[in-house]
């Protein structure tokens, strides 16, 4: 809401430079000058990097704006993540995106959904998070502690991204307000967890 009453108070100060209107007061000035200001301090730009934390919701509600992310977000809701997430964190996030659900074996996702699966969901959903805000720029090689507790292994390799060996890092540095989102093409199951089972 914030940014957009910033991008409102923005298009009305350019509109009255352009039309070089006589009636612009201090009072006008001012307040494109705080307007300026305030875009200045919420948006940082650092190489490739930009960040807008006004702009962003908390990971939840990026995820529930992307359509890409829909069954990632039914998954959430199923395994009752949702407060979790919308936490203060910081939380990176290695996301599925829809592809990746739709790989997994036919009927699977149907049967994690089932509140008799739920603890089986949150394993695997916790396994796709870790602690603290992790760039893109700062992803290293070796095994990461997951917060369903089990490592994920980490390979780099010319710049591309895998974990666990069988899932790519397709898209980096989706901001939110309490972390950040890596989209991935594969879901990642902690290590002895069967499935087959469901």
């Amino acid at each position: 809401m914030k940014l957009r009453v910033v991008a409102i108070a923005v298009v009305a100060s350019l509109a009255l430079v352009a039309c070089g209107s006589d009636e612009t007061t201090v009072t006008d000035t001012a307040a494109a000058t705080t307007v300026a200001e305030d875009a200045a301090v919420e948006t940082t730009v650092e190489g490739t990097e930009t960040t807008m934390a006004a702009e962003a919701g908390d990971i939840v509600a990026v995820a529930a704006g992307n359509p890409d992310f829909s069954t990632l977000v039914a998954a959430v809701t199923a395994a009752g993540l949702v407060e979790t997430l919308q936490g203060a964190g910081p939380f990176t996030v290695f996301a599925p995106n829809n592809a990746a659900f739709e790989a997994l074996p036919a009927g699977l996702v149907d049967k994690l959904l089932l509140p008799e699966n739920k603890e089986t969901l949150v394993k695997i959903l916790t396994y796709h998070v870790v602690s603290g805000k992790v760039m893109a720029a700062d992803v290293a090689a070796g095994d990461v502690p997951s917060v369903e507790g089990s490592n994920i292994t980490v390979t780099v390799d010319a710049g591309a991204v895998m974990l666990n060996g069988s899932s790519n890092v397709i898209a980096t540095d989706v901001a939110a307000s309490n972390g950040v989102i890596h989209v991935i093409d594969a879901v990642i199951l902690p290590p002895g967890l069967d499935v087959t089972a469901l």
